[in-house]
């Protein structure tokens, strides 16, 4: 159908503004604000929250984080597309976040549409509703935002009346799960490619082109997928046997955007600052993006390859304008592993410097238990009342050297005597069971190895202690993840989590230091799910819909999740648990985000899955270059780029 043809309601532009959506402002009366919990959640107007006049502007965005104000307030993510949006002039950004169950009845009963932060517009009202993807558990939230703003769950269900629902972040590099209710996904980090896509979208407003054609010519943008153009078909065994383009001018592959060079992005230096306390109430400052370890388990470390450093003057400069902004007292420095971070002695002694005589406090996660390390962490903590954090990951040796951990026990109880020794007396331990080829010795040597560190300090004389030493287990279950040499992986059951963990609890209770050391372990229940949406195709979606009919939202929240709601779920859309999570891939197995290229290689991953299991160490991209395939994005700190 030509454009002249189609009628003027099938057209992007049929105005009732600008943009054919309406500017009604919506409010929650004072009699709901005071009978929710933490209204301050829905008002807005915090400090350094951008004004605009909405009938002045081309696009308007509503950015969503689909969890809670305090959770949603915490993304760095969204802070930076935040401001970067509305440094145009053309494009209005506002937000979004999931409302606490209290208010959601009240919006459900008096048939209260959802409204933006900024303005308090319908979300429908908008052009994009933008929802970033962090983790599986927050997949019915989506639902609860999309139904909540009486915008049709299912993509081809929406008209000119609905925005352009886009999803983004690290889940989005297996969208299939969500494929049914969103309009496209952005693959890839979001500095480099959504001007692109306003354009594109003005352009077609401007000449009545439709929404699907609009679609259409927004797959052809690099990064961009658009579900609704490809098909999948499936063999009888439920494997997917093919995934293809419905058109030539649509691409087989979607290619991850990355920035380059980060020293040419712009950075939020006027944070917005919440009313009440949300989860990092505090200035991030992020150091650099990607990892050099290569932990076999960590999506993160092969997603965001190859390495890449902030400036350093930058981040000075950065650092004193967000400080100065926001009136935070504390910083921490963002990354995957602060301390692989070149100059992060220069940049720590000139924030301890700059900002001594106003008490700012400094947080450094993500550092590698060192002699350097702890130097720095003792000079800008109070080391009485902190704690050290060490992530063996596993137990044996064995298996730290099957997922890559890149850690001896030697460095881990020389980092313990040196912290032992340098005043501190509590340790958080971070491990996961259910890893590929764990056996039973390793699962015990869990405790085994909590015991020796807690040893390590009863070996100091007892008057040059601060009293026993507190030693915190904490062991998650491991979950396969999409573009890690473990996505062929089968996952453990139910009832095997469940015995892992009472293994490790019965082991905590025979050590001789036993009441230093305390044992946590995460719900297993939520795990299960959790697998299956990160390795889920298409079909997993009816279950999803069906979960959240039933009642399920806030599923990453205990006091919330309802696991029979979701066994009743999968039963009634026929969704088989097992299929998606207790059975080994075949190596050449279609899987549902095989046609995502997310910089690492297909036969890079296989080649770490073969080392895995022959417990083979591959050592860091700085001691030398694995060949993963980032060498295609040029300007990022990588060995291969050196050879």
């Amino acid at each position: 159908m030509e454009l002249q043809d189609k009628k003027p309601e099938e057209r992007m532009g049929n105005p009732r503004t600008h943009s054919g959506k309406c500017n009604r402002k919506l409010a929650l009366s004072d009699n709901i604000l005071l009978s929710v919990d933490k209204p301050a959640r829905y008002i807005g107007n915090e400090v350094n929250m951008v004004k605009k006049d909405p009938a002045q502007v081309e696009i308007r965005f509503a950015m969503c984080f689909p969890d809670v104000y305090e959770i949603g307030m915490s993304h760095l993510g969204i802070q930076i597309l935040y401001d970067m949006f509305n440094r145009r002039e053309d494009t209005y950004c506002e937000r979004v976040y999931s409302p606490w169950p209290d208010l959601h009845q009240v919006m459900k009963e008096q048939k209260i549409p959802l409204f933006t932060l900024e303005t308090q517009s319908p979300v429908r009202s908008m052009d994009f509703l933008g929802i970033t993807l962090q983790y599986e558990m927050c997949y019915t939230n989506i639902l609860q935002i999309l139904d909540l703003s009486g915008i049709p769950l299912h993509a081809p269900e929406r008209t000119l009346a609905d925005p352009i629902v886009i999803g983004g972040g690290p889940c989005s590099y297996n969208p299939e799960p969500l494929a049914e209710f969103f309009d496209l996904f952005y693959i890839g980090e979001g500095e480099t490619r959504y001007d692109e896509l306003f354009t594109l979208y003005k352009e077609c407003r401007g000449q009545g082109a439709d929404r699907q054609e609009f679609l259409r010519r927004a797959a052809r943008i690099p990064g961009i997928y658009v579900p609704s153009l490809y098909r999948v078909a499936y063999y009888e065994d439920g494997t997917i046997a093919s995934f293809s383009p419905l058109y030539e001018d649509v691409p087989a592959v979607v290619r991850k955007e990355m920035v380059q060079d980060l020293s040419l992005t712009t950075y939020p230096t006027r944070p917005l600052v919440p009313f009440i306390k949300v989860t990092q109430d505090r200035v991030t400052l992020e150091i650099m993006r990607g990892c050099i370890r290569g932990c076999r388990f960590c999506q993160a470390g092969m997603l965001y390859r190859p390495n890449r450093e902030r400036n350093i003057d930058q981040l000075k400069e950065w650092a004193a304008q967000m400080l100065r902004n926001t009136g935070h007292e504390e910083i921490t420095l963002s990354s995957l592993s602060s301390s692989d971070y070149s100059s992060l002695k220069e940049l720590v002694e000139f924030l301890m410097e700059e900002f001594r005589e106003r008490g700012v406090n400094i947080s450094l996660p993500s550092l590698r238990i060192d002699a350097f390390s702890l130097d720095v962490m003792g000079r800008v903590q109070d080391v009485k009342k902190s704690s050290l954090t060490f992530a063996p990951e596993a137990g044996s040796q064995r298996l730290r050297n099957v997922i890559n951990k890149g850690l001896t026990e030697a460095d881990i109880l020389e980092g313990a005597e040196a912290a032992f020794g340098g005043g501190w007396q509590k340790v958080k331990l971070y491990f996961m069971l259910g890893l590929p080829t764990e056996n039973q010795e390793d699962i015990l040597e869990i405790p085994r190895l909590a015991e020796r560190i807690a040893e390590q300090y009863y070996e100091i004389p007892k008057e040059q202690r601060n009293g026993k030493c507190q030693i915190t287990i904490s062991t998650s279950f491991f979950v396969p993840k999409p573009f890690t040499p473990f996505q062929w992986a089968p996952m453990n059951r139910r009832e095997e989590f469940r015995a892992k963990a009472h293994q490790v609890n019965e082991e905590v209770k025979a050590q001789k230091n036993r009441k230093s050391l305390k044992y946590n372990w995460h719900e297993e229940d939520v795990t299960i799910l959790e697998g299956i949406f990160a390795r889920g195709d298409r079909r997993v979606s009816k279950a999803l819909e069906r979960a959240y009919e039933l009642g399920c939202i806030f599923d990453s929240w205990t006091e919330f999740f309802d696991n029979e709601k979701w066994l009743q779920a999968f039963e009634e859309t026929g969704i088989s648990m097992d299929f998606y999570n207790h059975r080994e891939r075949a190596l050449d197995e279609i899987l549902p985000w095989d046609f995502i290229d997310c910089g690492v290689s297909r036969e890079f991953l296989k080649r770490e899955w073969q080392r895995a299991q022959e417990g083979t160490i591959t050592p860091n991209c700085r001691m030398q270059c694995s060949g993963c395939g980032a060498m295609q994005y040029k300007g990022g700190v990588c060995v291969e780029d050196k050879n």
